[in-house]
């Protein structure tokens, strides 16, 4: 079996990134990006584990984060069209352009 010390790191690696990338970007689709590496991240640490205590439950986890994440994605790129429609940008910074 291989070390799960190797895989926590890469996932805290992977982790570290996204949120930086979160924390230091505007552009809105970059944000995304990073979001679901984070989201990608939390799942390879539940695989590994899954895989390290011998059991199921950690590959459900990931199963449910991975349904999540496929319907997040889907509202979250609708929302960012929609955006580019309206503010021809998806720049943060126009986002408080918005009114109701």
């Amino acid at each position: 079996m291989e070390n799960l010390n190797s895989y926590l790191i890469v996932s805290a690696v992977l982790f570290s990134i996204g949120t930086i990338g979160v924390l230091t970007r505007k552009n809105v689709i970059v944000m995304f990006m990073c979001v679901e590496l984070m989201l990608n991240a939390v799942n390879l640490t539940f695989i590994a584990y899954s895989r390290y205590l011998g059991n199921l439950d950690g590959q459900i986890f990931v199963f449910f984060i991975m349904t999540v994440a496929a319907a997040e994605a889907a509202v979250g790129l609708a929302l960012i069209i929609a955006f580019f429609n309206n503010k021809e940008s998806v720049d943060v910074a126009d986002a408080n352009l918005m009114k109701w």
